[in-house]
Formats: structure tokens, sequence, C-alpha cells
């Protein structure tokens, strides 16, 4: 069985060193990157299946990378930076990284983060799944992963698709807030409202005729969201 692959990116020696001897500890197959244009060429070559990428750095730093990145890699990635401010985390995430961890962090904080990715990435099956939904001019096919409104075909991210299966599977139920942060992202974010407002903004801005004014994905305040059924659906 093939191991999981991560892709370390940081400009600083030691920490790729430090970093990488516990992944591997761990069971983890390792690669590393010192700079952003490493991190691309990486990625391309080895195919990771996460990548932990350091903001500050030569070259290219990591909201450049990440955002060259996404433009041909769905890949997990957790930002590390050593801000730690509010401003970095919210605009790492609206480039397409899934977590956010502030320097310094332990080993074990970095690897229970992987592991969630590797939960949600490995689904055990057991929950019955619609294969398709129509609500409105919406309609998604979950056997092909497809997002169509109007007739025209809308490109999500590995999380925005994550949020809206969630959504629309248990369309016309109340979702809650440590719902789904537990079931997208893991236990270890089941309080993190603020990664979940921010990927709901994103999700809505694509399939929402008026985002600002939501009619697909309500929220409920204080509690959680909900996916409205306004029309009959189609479920097979």
């Amino acid at each position: 069985m093939r191991q999981f692959r991560v892709l370390l990116v940081d400009d600083e020696q030691r920490i790729l060193n430090f970093l990488s001897s516990k992944l591997k500890a761990t069971g983890y197959e390792v690669f590393t990157a010192s700079n952003g244009v490493e991190a691309l060429e990486q990625v391309q070559a080895q195919e990771p299946d996460f990548v932990v990428l350091d903001i500050l750095m030569p070259k290219k730093d990591g909201f450049e990378t990440l955002k060259e990145l996404r433009t041909f890699s769905p890949v997990p990635v957790i930002i590390l930076s050593a801000k730690g401010t509010n401003v970095d985390k919210v605009k790492g995430l609206s480039l397409g990284a899934d977590d956010y961890l502030s320097k310094p962090f332990s080993p074990d904080e970095l690897i229970a983060r992987i592991e969630a990715v590797k939960r949600r990435l490995s689904p055990d099956g057991k929950r019955k799944i619609r294969e398709q939904l129509s609500i409105g001019d919406l309609t998604i096919d979950f056997k092909r992963r497809l997002v169509i409104i109007r007739g025209e075909e809308i490109r999500l991210t590995r999380i925005e698709w994550l949020l809206l299966s969630e959504l629309a599977q248990n369309a016309g139920s109340l979702m809650l807030y440590n719902d789904l942060l537990t079931r997208i992202w893991g236990p270890e974010y089941r309080d993190d409202i603020q990664i979940l407002r921010t990927w709901i903004s994103r999700l809505r801005e694509k399939i929402e005729s008026e985002p600002d004014n939501p009619k697909l994905i309500r929220t409920i305040p204080k509690t959680g969201y909900i996916m409205d059924l306004q029309t009959t659906e189609s479920a097979y």
C-alpha cells in the first residue's frame, strides 16, 4: 500500500529536517522544498497527498505559490506563518488553503491535522447518499462530482465540494456549525467557526445568484446552515 506523501515547504532547513524526521517516524513519505518555485515543481513531479506551505519564503512566497498551485491541483494545503494574524489566515483560506498553523507549533499538532485530512479523504462509505439533487437552477451530480447551474458546469475546490455535498445530502435539515466542521475538517476543528464562514462565503459566491442575499444556503444565526429545498428535488 502506497504511503501517504507529504511535501514540506520552508526556507529554514532546520525546520525541514525536524519536521521531516517526525513525519517519517510516523509513517509518511516526505519530500521537501525550500521555496515556492521548488514546491510547484515537486507537486507536479511527486504528486503529494498533502502540502505544508510556509508563507515567508524567497522567490515565491506562500500566498503566490498557493494561488498558482490551485490552478492545477486540489491537493490539501496547510499554511504556516510566524505572523499568526487573522488577516493572513483569512487570505490563506480564501486562496484555497485547507487550514492554517501559526509558528511555533508542535509536530504532534501538525500530524493530528494531517490525520484529520486523511480521514476526510477516506470516507467509510456506510452512509446512504443521493446520486443526484436538483434545487431550482442548481443540479448536483454526486456520482460524477458535477455542479451545474442553468446548464453551465461550475468548478469547485475540494473543500467547497465537500461542504456542498454535506449540505445537499442533508438538504432541508439544519446542519450545526460543529457538525459541519467535524465532518469536513475533523473533530479537532469543531469550534473553528471562522474557517467554516470563510468557505461558506466562497461557496455562495459560486452557486448563489445573490451571494449577499443567499437563498440556497441560509444561515441560522449562532447555530448553523441549512440548504433550502425550494423546488421538488430529483433524487435517484
